[in-house]
């Protein structure tokens, strides 16, 4: 484990056995025994891991980028390895690769699912399942606050007024990281009571939809959601995902309001504002508008969730918008709205200073003062192009699977985006338990790329490859 910071993950080892006697007081207070024993099991493995990372770990006095990214990319392979064990030695008698899948699946807040019929599952694997969005969401934060010093300062001013991350200030942020996904979590869980959802069922959504999991408690969303004053506001939740985890905090507790704690969010409210609007002008006439509204919602926060009805019209469109995704510090995945709306006006603006010469063009951002600079163009063209080679790299292997073209196609957008299957994509039927090892092992392995941020592959590339 040379370079990887294993206290680092220790943390999440410990809340993984905070979750794993929380599932284990859930089950006794329900009487759900069937599969009690391999909580047990997470939770003396999980432990047993977290006190042997954090008091064995040799201190490295300099820690560099490439061991920061080695840690979270290690993160996502080991901690979902402790997480399976529920799933392993359950009652439904799973494979370790469907077991692995599924946790895997789960923990980049992606949803696919190789169970193929929820309500015959036990109601404590069902919570777990949820659970293990929620930790992985919450290792997503807190790994793009570990990771900060390969972004722009803007990101960084959005966060803080402080130039320099020290570790008191990692510190900090996180502890606030925490509190505000714990307390969002709790608002969502409430409202959907209030909307008369079922407890058990408010608290799995409230779990997915704070990390942008795709993991429902039931086999359809229709079988929670019976009216449209409840889609309605099921859709405005689903953008707790899509907007910063800051932004809330920021606009009640910032006295001196500074545009740099606003400016992506600004952007990304105007973005959701326009695709609503020509949805409802355009789309509305079959009187169910709010069904499009939520897939809208859904697809632009990554969580991927719709209603059952005929949505083929709009599959490329959704697609769409879920490759765009929503902002840097949310648990949603995409290419982010900033970025491609920065490298479209810098596109822009070169092409018409060949056609003007004489007129300046500022790269600046509307609604703000903030200019973006040349390197960080270069920084989101090479996002792009990770972006397609990864989505055709991906296409092309599971065509070899035997997959339709069609299918590969938009599995590979919603696996490299982490995004659910659905009827929004036309995918609601994807059966995943049948599919081949090969498949399986490369749907992990681009789950995980995806979620990593797809820039930081050419550093882990980088530093294998041309060592100095």
């Amino acid at each position: 484990m040379s370079g990887i910071r294993i206290r680092y993950l220790s943390f999440f080892f410990g809340l993984i056995s905070i979750l794993s006697l929380l599932n284990v007081a859930f089950s006794s207070q329900l009487n759900l025994y069937l599969n009690l024993n391999t909580y047990y099991i997470s939770f003396i493995s999980s432990i047993i891991i977290g006190v042997t990372f954090y008091y064995f770990e040799k201190i490295k006095s300099k820690v560099t980028i490439f061991d920061k990214i080695l840690t979270v990319f290690s993160g996502y392979l080991i901690l979902p390895i402790i997480l399976c064990l529920p799933f392993y030695f359950s009652i439904y008698d799973l494979t370790f690769l469907n077991a692995y899948f599924e946790s895997v699946s789960g923990f980049t807040s992606t949803g696919f699912t190789i169970f193929e019929n929820i309500k015959y599952i036990d109601q404590s694997l069902i919570l777990w399942r949820s659970t293990i969005q929620w930790v992985g969401g919450l290792y997503f934060l807190f790994s793009i606050i570990y990771l900060i010093d390969i972004y722009d300062e803007n990101f960084k001013k959005s966060l803080t007024n402080y130039l320099s991350f020290s570790s008191s200030e990692v510190l900090k942020q996180s502890f606030k990281i925490f509190l505000l996904y714990s307390g969002l979590t709790l608002f969502i869980f409430i409202v959907l009571n209030f909307l008369s959802v079922r407890y058990f069922n408010s608290l799995n959504l409230a779990f997915t939809i704070i990390s942008s999991g795709g993991f429902l408690p039931t086999n359809n969303l229709s079988d929670i959601l019976k009216n449209d004053t409840q889609i309605v506001i099921f859709s405005l939740l689903l953008l707790f995902s899509y907007f910063s985890i800051f932004f809330i905090y920021n606009l009640f507790f910032i006295r001196k309001k500074n545009i740099n704690f606003f400016y992506e969010d600004v952007h990304l409210i105007f973005y959701y504002l326009i695709i609503v609007s020509i949805f409802f002008i355009f789309f509305s006439y079959q009187n169910d508008f709010s069904k499009i509204l939520l897939s809208i919602s859904s697809s632009m926060s990554n969580v991927g969730f719709s209603l059952n009805f005929d949505q083929s019209n709009f599959n490329f469109i959704y697609l769409i918008l879920v490759i765009i995704g929503g902002s840097f510090f949310s648990t949603s995945s995409g290419l982010r709205l900033i970025k491609v709306y920065s490298l479209f006006k810098y596109s822009i603006n070169q092409i018409l200073s060949f056609s003007r010469p004489k007129n300046i063009f500022m790269n600046k951002l509307i609604f703000t003062k903030i200019n973006f600079d040349f390197s960080e163009i270069n920084k989101y063209f090479l996002t792009i192009i990770i972006f397609v080679i990864s989505l055709f790299t991906l296409t092309i292997l599971l065509s070899l699977s035997q997959l339709e073209f069609e299918s590969a196609f938009k599995l590979s957008i919603l696996t490299i985006m982490n995004t659910v299957n659905s009827s929004a994509y036309g995918l609601s039927d994807f059966d995943f338990n049948n599919l081949n090892i090969f498949t399986k092992n490369c749907l992990i392995l681009f789950m995980i790329i995806g979620r990593i941020e797809l820039l930081t592959i050419l550093i882990i590339i980088k530093n294998f490859l041309f060592k100095d």
